[in-house]
């Protein structure tokens, strides 16, 4: 069996600064997808325990696909002055490099260990991708994806639609109580989180479009593809006022419980 162990590396970071901020309380979260010939490729995330950052050193040379101004997202407010690397690009050069040459379709085991718990599924490469991504992308301090940090220190591994609507707007709602508390008027309406929604399709086409370029198969495209599809449902379930999952929260439900 022959195994590779990827690291993630993300823009912010120099190798010097990755071994000052190596601590006990770096919280991991580790996949490893083992396939049919018996190979396998393992990945492993720290997160920085207060900024909910990747906490992995940049690459010497990172790819030149992962330059901020190749393909950057029309909506990107970063100057590629003072950030060079698109932060979630370089974050997923190395898993991009690893899948380019699987199909969505292969079959594999996923597996994901936390400290919490360990999880497995017998799966495509590209769930287990899309699983991945949706941390790497949510922790490489993209303007537009920080608001999902929070999500990814309580990671679900192979989070269905409605678990993954569920949770996001719990999180959204949870984050208005807080900024509530500080004085600053709630937004129950999720007028908000409907409108990042479609700032998020946006960045999700931006890195399809880098990573089209420079990967043979089509897993982590396919991957990508369903993180936008799922935003786009969002969108959907918000114009719809979230009526899939009403019944569960009726009085007579809880009643009922």
């Amino acid at each position: 069996m022959s195994t590779t162990s990827v690291p993630l590396f993300p823009d912010h970071l120099s190798v010097e600064d990755y071994c000052m901020n190596q601590t006990e309380d770096a919280y991991p979260i580790e996949y490893e997808f083992m396939f049919e010939d018996g190979s396998s490729k393992s990945f492993t995330i720290r997160l920085d325990p207060e900024t909910i950052s990747i906490l992995h050193p940049r690459p010497e040379a990172p790819p030149p696909w992962t330059r901020l101004e190749n393909e950057q997202c029309p909506i990107c407010p970063l100057d590629s002055q003072e950030h060079p690397y698109c932060p979630i690009a370089v974050n997923i050069a190395e898993l991009v490099d690893a899948f380019k040459e699987s199909f969505s379709y292969d079959n594999c085991v996923v597996c994901c260990n936390t400290p919490e718990r360990s999880c497995s599924k017998e799966t495509s490469v590209q769930e287990g991708l899309f699983s991945l991504l949706g941390i790497i992308m949510a922790t490489s301090d993209c303007p537009v994806m920080g608001l999902f940090k929070p999500m990814a220190r309580f990671h679900l591994p192979f989070a269905t639609i409605q678990e993954s609507m569920v949770r996001t707007t719990a999180f959204y709602l949870l984050r208005q109580y807080f900024a509530y508390k500080r004085g600053t008027p709630p937004d129950l309406e999720m007028k908000e989180l409907d409108a990042h929604y479609g700032r998020v399709q946006k960045v999700n086409r931006g890195i399809l479009d880098r990573i089209g370029s420079v990967s043979a198969k089509d897993a982590d495209r396919n991957a990508i593809i369903i993180l936008n599809s799922l935003a786009q449902l969002f969108n959907v379930e918000f114009e719809d006022n979230l009526t899939s999952v009403e019944y569960l929260f009726t009085q007579d439900a809880m009643d009922r419980g």
